[in-house]
């Protein structure tokens, strides 16, 4: 038979070595909101090009400047917030096939590619 003494016991040392955790968080202010956390996170996006991309860039002659650089993070920042993971976003004359997951552009055509062509495989497109 168990001892009530020592149930009671251990619920005393419980209750008087409760204490309310601190948590300490560096990166972001006490007094931010969600959303304010997010956002910030979200304007980090930043692009990388995958091997195969780079590939298909160079040889279909495809402009890349810090302007389609630019509008490539933003298409991806509005991509994620409306949950799409592989997307198609027309830049210019240009196409890219950008996985938001890890953000990264898969694969990219010109204007001479893009007639009669299928994309498949993307959840939506963005057009800039």
């Amino acid at each position: 038979m168990t001892d009530i003494n020592f149930i009671r016991s251990i619920s005393n040392l419980n209750k008087n070595n409760l204490s309310t955790p601190v948590i300490r968080n560096k990166e972001f202010d006490v007094n931010s909101t969600f959303k304010d956390i997010l956002n910030e996170k979200s304007k980090k996006v930043e692009v990388s090009f995958s091997k195969h991309a780079n590939e298909r860039i160079e040889e279909r002659n495809i402009g890349i400047d810090e302007n389609v650089t630019n509008r490539l993070n933003e298409a991806v920042c509005q991509a994620k917030d409306k949950g799409l993971k592989n997307v198609l976003v027309m830049i210019d004359n240009s196409a890219f096939i950008v996985s938001t997951v890890n953000n990264k552009v898969i694969t990219a055509v010109n204007s001479n590619e893009l007639k009669e062509n299928v994309f498949t495989n993307i959840d939506g497109a963005v057009i800039k």
